[in-house]
């Protein structure tokens, strides 16, 4: 069964990350650029929260409050779901679905690793099993 820390290893151990007191429009100034579409909120090396395009489509556009003007700790949803390096990338899966959300900060002994969002896990699933595919392939054919 495959691990988040087997999906990480394959990734950039970049992580992006503001404060809460950052405004709305700096976090998606950072999403912009950065070209993701979420981002965790540090408090220290703490993860406080974590702000989405969601957060900001429910949360800024429809209850008409301004980006510059918001801080983010006014529109983050705090205390987000959190996996572990050896969860399972099954067990990922689940809680998105069950929870509606695309992006899981992954933390080791409380402090903050790296994020896999539901694009990463199907993305490495899929090539997973193409390998997996061409394994059995090759074995047939020998």
């Amino acid at each position: 069964m495959k691990t988040v820390k087997q999906l990480l290893s394959t990734k950039s151990a970049q992580i992006f990350s503001v404060t809460a007191e950052t405004s709305v429009l700096d976090a998606l100034s950072v999403m912009m650029e950065k070209n993701i579409s979420a981002l965790l909120i540090l408090e220290g090396t703490q993860l406080s929260g974590i702000f989405t395009e969601r957060d900001y489509a429910r949360k800024i556009v429809l209850q008409g409050k301004t980006s510059a003007d918001t801080p983010l700790s006014e529109v983050m949803t705090g205390n987000p779901i959190t996996v572990a390096p050896d969860d399972s990338l099954d067990r990922c899966m689940e809680i998105m679905t069950d929870k509606h959300i695309r992006h899981l900060p992954v933390l080791a002994d409380h402090q903050i690793i790296g994020m896999v969002s539901i694009g990463d896990v199907v993305k490495f699933i899929i090539e997973d099993q193409k390998q997996t595919i061409s394994q059995l392939e090759g074995y047939i054919n020998s």
